[in-house]
Order: C-alpha cells, then structure tokens, then sequence
C-alpha cells in the first residue's frame, strides 16, 4: 500500500473496517461523518497517505466530473451521502489512515474564488459505493 495506490470501493471499505471504535482523541474531533473543512484540532501527523481514489497516472483533473452522486435525496454535507469513488468529489480524493486507530478518511481541496479550502471526511465503510462514475 503506497501513496499511489488506486483504492476501489471493495478495498476501500475492507480498509475503513478495521478502524478501532471508538476513534482516537484526535479523529473524534471530526463531529460529522459528512465532509467537513479539515479542523486545526486534527493532527495532521498522526494521517499518512495511502492512496488516492483516481489513477496515479492523472495529472489534471480539471476534466473529472462535477457532478455529485445523490440517489436518496442526500446532499454534499449529509453524513449519510455516499461515498461514490467515481463522482464529485471523490474523483479527486487522496486515501488517509490514522497512525494510531487507523480510521480512514478522504481528502480533496476545494478551490473557488480566491482561496483554498482542505476538506476531510471519515470513510464509513457502509456509505461505499460501487456505482459507475462520470469520470
């Protein structure tokens, strides 16, 4: 498992259900199970980087879809949207695991306008999604 692999949605879920419960301090202070700006009392140290959920390979992701995959309704900030590997904003996520209870998150930058924004969601293995993408 390297910074470049491509996760799928099997391993992706196999990969969040081993996650201790509950969570370490640090990763409990993610409130939400839905994304969330990425929060000053998360310690970046203890994330490593383990893959991302678009190929190595891809160096612009300008073209990857916008679009958003909401079969129930949810929106982007539900904690109960799924996680679908090959839509908005998945198509652009890095794969990272806690050092210390190995709980899985994704990762993106949301761009617009004049700044930058981190945004963070815990993976819950139940919210994982095979669905063809618009990719």
């Amino acid at each position: 498992m390297t910074p470049e692999t491509e996760w799928s949605a099997a391993a992706l879920q196999a990969l969040a259900a081993q996650a201790a419960t509950p969570p370490c301090d640090s990763c409990r202070t993610l409130p939400s199970g839905g994304w969330e700006a990425m929060p000053s009392s998360l310690d970046r140290a203890r994330l490593e980087p383990v893959g991302t959920l678009y190929p190595a390979a891809a160096t612009d992701l300008a073209g990857a879809t916008l679009d958003e995959y909401h079969p129930n309704g949810t929106r982007y900030w539900s904690a109960d949207a799924p996680i679908a590997l090959g839509w908005f904003p998945y198509n652009r996520c890095s794969v990272w695991r806690c050092r210390v209870c190995a709980t899985v998150f994704v990762r993106y930058a949301e761009t617009g306008g004049y700044f930058e924004e981190e945004r963070i969601r815990r993976v819950d293995p139940a919210l994982v999604v095979a669905t063809p993408g618009k990719t």
